[in-house]
């Protein structure tokens, strides 16, 4: 995660990346690039506040000891994270609304294409359901990664999607970040 400016924007832009998130009331966006992975955007419409993360894997909502599940941390912790934050800043449930963005079948692996891509939408769209959190705007699936600035104040986003060489700059990136996930896993990871 990094701050920055950019010059067509008044405010600083916190970039993130797979595996983080950012909350803030301030009047700041918050960027990111995504292929097969999803973000899931929090905003407060009470408080004017909002956050939104950045995950590779899904998890399975439905699974009673998630916690124990090695593919449920990075979706499901990465949602809980967000939410926690939000909560500590004074935001309540009810007052929230989400926005889910990524989930392009980006990723070309010599395996074959993998379930990670949909796996991600559909654990982030039934959390959601689950949790009883109203989702105002998805924009998911495709072959096209995206890159989002969520405006953390008014819960605007601008959405780009991405072609040509970026986008193989994006692929190159996830298929490395998902190559460190299985290392770090020691192989655990599955691609379903």
């Amino acid at each position: 995660m990094y701050e920055h400016k950019l010059s067509r924007f008044d405010q600083s832009v916190i970039t993130i990346h797979p595996g983080e998130y950012h909350v803030s009331g301030d009047d700041i966006i918050i960027s990111t690039v995504l292929g097969s992975c999803v973000s899931v955007a929090f905003w407060d419409r009470r408080l004017q506040q909002g956050g939104m993360n950045h995950f590779m894997l899904p998890g399975d909502v439905s699974d009673a000891d998630l916690v124990r599940n090695p593919n449920a941390k990075y979706g499901m912790f990465a949602i809980e994270l967000l939410y926690n934050e939000l909560m500590k800043a004074g935001s309540m449930k009810r007052d929230l609304v989400a926005k889910v963005f990524g989930g392009a079948s980006v990723l070309k692996l010599e395996s074959g294409p993998t379930k990670v891509p949909k796996g991600n939408v559909d654990f982030a769209l039934a959390y959601l359901h689950a949790e009883g959190i109203p989702i105002i705007a998805n924009d998911t699936g495709g072959i096209l990664p995206r890159k989002l600035f969520f405006f953390a104040q008014t819960g605007k986003v601008l959405l780009k999607r991405i072609a040509g060489a970026t986008a193989s700059e994006v692929e190159r990136e996830e298929a490395l970040y998902l190559d460190r996930i299985k290392r770090a896993e020691s192989g655990k990871v599955t691609l379903f």
